[in-house]
């Protein structure tokens, strides 16, 4: 590869293959048309922007052929096989890179799927072998696996009412979940006021909301951290369900004005409700910390998926633009009650670019027709919220200190095939303070991240769809240049590489 050039950020140096610019309808038109995506997906997408409360999952079929649900080439095999017994996926940015496609295709030579920590604000959508899309929150993305047992681990938060919905919604579409899905006794359980106070604590905020999901993420660890929450195993004892609950409730009105706690008739209508959960939930209520490591001594194969991901981690993310559970390493230990020394191979999930959804810093962010090209490229809303993403560059110091952080022994790049339509890409290598002196890594201060500028590298594009290629040395030399110095400036190998939406749209490096 030849010397690339570093320059500061110039979106001058950005063209597209074509001029003028295209709007973002027009570009969303031929991506659709590019990729495989049909009218209808688009449409669902742009529904779920306008309505937040879409259902659990949803069964739109692309129209590209979607491959054998085993269609995995040799390499590949070869490449799974190799993982450890007990592996894991996590998010290497701001959560959205795509970690559920990568588990689908993983879980079916595995055992045992689990998640660790977060809640409903996970959003992973997969499609089955027949191309239906499924919209995962609460359940792990391996239940499309036939063979796979998932659990719901210890850390994380359950709001039964929308775990259900979402086990009906399988359940409908032809899966199966009934004696697949084991939830933690230790899991704590997220009400739905627990979303209420979530609202009401970014109103208070105003202008330096944290950007929630609003799905009572942090109110529900709050009231774990402050030892008044109440855990799935309390539904076992419904003679003190009231009076724990109670407590909670008064907490929540004594704290906030705008919380209207009925009184004994709302507590009454909510403990008749839980009764009700509590039968249904009990064939699912498991010590996931006795499965777990009785599954490890068995020599199982686990595999294990973390939300979010480690620059929205409550330690070591973008404080307090994060979430409210460790989407780290460390947190697949804390939340599933397993052994640091049984956890080997760890893969981080990167996009080919970079994108946040909310609040706070982002240095390699693009504004203006870029970043809007990517957003519409990549149909870069949530989904959960159906936010926009805003979209930037690769930030190489980000994703450095990610891996470090985690120690993953390989990456995914996702979503590779977006980049197509650009004549030269710029990735961010190295970040200097106002005086020229170079920060070695991403800094906790947020006012320091304001200061600093970012020096890129750019490289030439390849112009040209790849999302039909299945082998790495058929990828245009400007995308394996690309790739190449991703894993240099890093230092960690690509494995994986993800260039289209298909179940089978994903090569094996």
């Amino acid at each position: 590869m030849g010397p690339s050039l570093t320059i500061t950020m110039n979106m001058s140096a950005l063209t597209f293959n074509s001029t003028p610019m295209i709007t973002t309808a027009t570009a969303t038109d031929d991506r659709s048309r590019i990729l495989g995506y049909n009218e209808t997906h688009s449409c669902s997408r742009l529904s779920r922007k306008k309505n937040p409360s879409i259902m659990a999952c949803s069964t739109t079929k692309p129209l590209a052929p979607v491959v054998d649900h085993h269609g995995v080439n040799e390499s590949g095999l070869s490449r799974i096989e190799s993982l450890s017994q007990v592996s894991g996926v996590l998010g290497c940015q701001w959560g959205d890179e795509g970690k559920g496609k990568l588990v689908d295709m993983l879980a079916r030579h595995f055992d045992i799927f689990a998640r660790c920590q977060g809640g409903a604000n996970a959003g992973h959508t997969i499609y089955n072998s027949e191309g239906k899309k499924f919209l995962l929150h609460l359940v792990p993305s391996g239940i499309l696996n036939e063979g796979t047992t998932c659990v719901i681990g210890n850390g994380v938060v359950v709001h039964l009412p929308g775990l259900f919905k979402e086990i009906d919604c399988l359940e409908s579409n032809g899966v199966s979940c009934q004696g697949r899905i084991l939830v933690s006794d230790r899991a704590h359980l997220l009400f739905d006021f627990h979303q209420e106070i979530d609202g009401l604590r970014e109103a208070e905020l105003a202008k330096s909301f944290i950007g929630t999901t609003k799905r009572g993420i942090g109110p529900c660890y709050s009231s774990k951290v402050i030892r008044n929450g109440i855990r799935v195993s309390d539904l076992r004892h419904m003679d003190t369900f009231s009076q724990k609950l109670d407590l909670l409730l008064s907490d929540a009105a004594a704290r906030f004005p705008d919380f209207k706690y009925g009184g004994p008739d709302m507590l009454k209508e909510e403990v008749e409700r839980y009764k009700k959960f509590a039968e249904r939930l009990e064939p699912f209520v498991t010590d996931t910390v006795h499965f777990m490591n009785d599954a490890i001594s068995q020599k199982k194969k686990i595999l294990m998926e973390g939300s979010q991901a480690t620059m929205l981690d409550i330690d070591f993310g973008t404080y307090p633009f994060v979430t409210s559970s460790s989407s780290v390493a460390g947190g697949i230990c804390t939340g599933l009650g397993i052994a640091p020394r049984v956890v080997g191979d760890l893969v981080g999930v990167v996009k080919a670019y970079t994108t946040r959804v909310g609040s706070g810093p982002f240095p390699t962010e693009i504004t203006g027709k870029v970043g809007d090209f990517l957003r519409s490229a990549g149909q870069e809303f949530g989904n959960i919220t159906g936010r926009p993403r805003r979209c930037g560059w690769l930030d190489i110091v980000a994703v450095r200190y990610c891996c470090q952080i985690n120690g993953f022994a390989s990456l995914n790049l996702s979503k590779l095939d977006l980049l197509l339509d650009l004549s030269k890409i710029q990735l961010g290598v190295t970040y200097r303070l106002p005086d020229g002196s170079i920060l070695n890594s991403f800094p906790s201060d947020l006012h320091l991240l304001e200061q600093i500028k970012v020096e890129y590298e750019v490289l030439p594009g390849w112009q040209s769809d790849i999302s039909s290629i299945r082998k790495y040395s058929d990828l245009p030399k400007a995308a394996r240049e690309y790739v190449e110095r991703i894993e240099e400036l890093v230092g960690v190998p690509i494995h994986y590489i993800g260039i289209g939406p298909g179940r089978d749209a994903l090569i094996y490096k």
